[in-house]
């Protein structure tokens, strides 16, 4: 082991013992349903998607009605991204005329990013369209990892509860993991890379010349 990975080493312990009690703090409020500094923007949002989904925030569920959700949740998010990748052909933002996604490599996709594992059998830009993996894989970049946060948040809730055997509501918890913790971490993200100067383009195949 050299001196630059021992310092490294002790640079990431060092980060994460900084932010775990603000970090493990901001998450409890969010899964609690407290005010936090995002709410003044984030909460009528929220508050907006339970009107329009009929869900009643306080409702919450046992371990069986928790499981089924995810269950259910996962199972119309792994059959949406299959069927997209085998219509890609007919929709738009397809400028270099991709077909249609080969079944096995599609299911094979679908179930991968469904369960937030991300394995890639194929060549992104030489297999999928702009729309596949904008409203495909990236939806479900977002949606995979609220669930299993949202099943974590009720793991940590089965210790902590005792004499009820309720776990809080799938469905808030997947949303509030959505809202409050990847949607800022991302905008945050794809701030630094467009000051970064990372190209994007909605075109087809750009050739580059290396150095």
């Amino acid at each position: 082991m050299t001196l630059a990975g021992w310092l490294l080493i002790l640079g990431f312990t060092v980060a994460v013992a900084l932010i775990a009690r603000p970090t493990g703090l901001y998450l409890a409020a969010v899964f609690d349903g407290r005010r936090t500094w995002l709410s003044p923007v984030l909460a009528p949002l929220e508050r907006g998607l339970y009107r329009l989904s009929g869900l009643k925030a306080d409702n919450e569920q046992d371990w069986k009605g928790y499981a089924a959700s995810l269950v259910m949740f996962s199972l119309v998010g792994t059959l949406a991204l299959f069927a997209l990748m085998l219509v890609q052909q007919w929709l738009p933002l397809n400028p270099q005329g991709f077909g249609p996604v080969p079944a096995n490599v599609a299911m094979n996709t679908a179930v991968s990013f469904v369960t937030n594992t991300n394995w890639q059998a194929y060549g992104g830009e030489t297999t999928m369209s702009h729309l596949t993996q904008m409203a495909g894989l990236t939806v479900q970049n977002f949606l995979s990892a609220a669930a299993g946060i949202a099943v974590a948040v009720a793991f940590a809730r089965g210790f902590a509860r005792k004499g009820t055997g309720q776990l809080g509501n799938f469905w808030v918890d997947a949303t509030r993991a959505a809202l409050y913790v990847l949607l800022p971490v991302s905008i945050l993200f794809a701030i630094y890379l467009l000051a970064s100067g990372v190209p994007q383009t909605l075109a087809g195949s750009l050739p580059a010349t290396t150095l």
